[in-house]
């Protein structure tokens, strides 16, 4: 059976390095071929002007894009990726910020007979601002405090939050449990 792991968490909680890292983990320990799947190369797509308007306009494409468009068309991207891997029998490792869309991500595992886990990683506050600072993206810094506390937050993502603080992606890679971040069949 095909697997989707979705790794999710706030900007600077080291989504994409741990999603290779771990992709090459599942390689190594199975010897089966894994898809991984980046959002943020979707959403590095879009080449915009600095002030953001509509992305469509009665119906038209604008010049414009507002951040919910450009998220629901990097989320289209994303699932109908995956659903490409998942037909071809490969395991589906997504690596994108989850806010609402993990209903999305359910009903592709479920039409496609997947398995799902989900993995949010976290860090403390001071980790996340450190890590941000060193590469340099401080204009991300307030959105990911926020996300950190929202995704936290959310009842959903009980049991699914992992912290990373003080790790490296090949010590989380040897310690999470996949089946302990299993979301469970909604149809029993």
């Amino acid at each position: 059976m095909a697997r989707i792991i979705l790794i999710s968490g706030a900007c600077g909680c080291g989504k994409t390095t741990f999603a290779d890292v771990y992709a090459r983990h599942l390689v190594r320990q199975e010897g089966k071929t894994v898809y991984v799947i980046h959002g943020d190369d979707f959403h590095q797509g879009f080449v915009e002007p600095e002030d953001k308007g509509a992305f469509f306009v009665d119906g038209q494409a604008s010049d414009r894009v507002r951040w919910e468009d450009i998220l629901r068309f990097n989320w289209d991207c994303i699932i109908a990726t995956a659903e490409r891997a998942l037909r071809e029998g490969l395991d589906v490792v997504i690596d994108y910020v989850v806010e609402d869309e993990l209903p999305r991500v359910r009903a592709l595992a479920a039409g496609r007979g997947a398995e799902l886990y989900y993995i949010i990683l976290t860090a403390e506050a001071e980790e996340i601002t450190r890590r941000i600072t060193a590469r340099g993206d401080t204009d991300l810094l307030e959105r990911a405090l926020f996300l950190k506390d929202k995704l936290g937050a959310m009842p959903e993502n009980r049991g699914h939050l992992y912290d990373n603080t003080g790790k490296t992606p090949g010590e989380m890679a040897g310690e999470i449990r996949l089946e302990d971040f299993r979301v469970e069949d909604p149809r029993g």
